[in-house]
């Protein structure tokens, strides 16, 4: 189990600070004094399946940790009461200054995502994304470049996430069908 896991990291509760907060085998902690229970439960991420006029698939660098300098594909976290739809769009315009025309579910693959010394656990899911324009492309926000590559020659060694090399490989089989 990695040190980073929640059951390795969590100590107290954070209902009454307890420190008797005990993790159970159905992923969650249970407060032996005021009986709060919280359950361990992935988050949801998501992320641009985006191909340029030439086949090319946009792939990101990620300026910040965790995986500072690697590869990546572009999106991020949901976050609390948007859609899943919402967040895909605005992820793609902050980090990219690009407005999706269209979008459709590709797939999904769950994830290990340490920040700050503690596992969160996502389920990524991919769009397949077609852009209205390229013409104001700019990397912002948590990501310091963007590169297109050819399918067949994606670094997936440069790609730090395990969910996103998943993808990728089953998007290239999916667009050479």
């Amino acid at each position: 189990m990695s040190p980073t896991n929640p059951e390795k990291v969590i100590r107290f509760c954070p209902k009454c600070g307890n420190p008797e907060f005990i993790y159970q085998t159905d992923n969650s902690f249970l407060c032996t004094q005021c009986k709060f229970h919280l359950y361990v439960n992935s988050a949801a991420a998501v992320a641009a399946l985006i191909v340029n006029d030439k086949g090319e698939i946009l792939l990101t660098r990620r300026a910040v940790e965790p995986q500072k300098g690697m590869l990546d594909l572009p999106g991020g976290f949901v976050d609390v009461m948007e859609t899943v739809e919402t967040a895909l769009g605005r992820e793609i315009k902050e980090e990219l200054n690009l407005e999706i025309e269209e979008s459709k579910y590709f797939m999904s693959y769950p994830n290990e995502y340490v920040f700050g010394g503690i596992s969160v656990f996502t389920i990524d899911l991919a769009y397949i994304c077609a852009i209205k324009s390229f013409n104001k492309i700019d990397a912002k926000d948590d990501i310091s470049s963007f590169e297109f590559y050819r399918p067949e020659e994606i670094p997936f060694n440069d790609i730090g996430g395990t969910s996103m090399k998943a993808i990728l490989k089953a998007f290239i089989k999916y667009i050479q069908v």
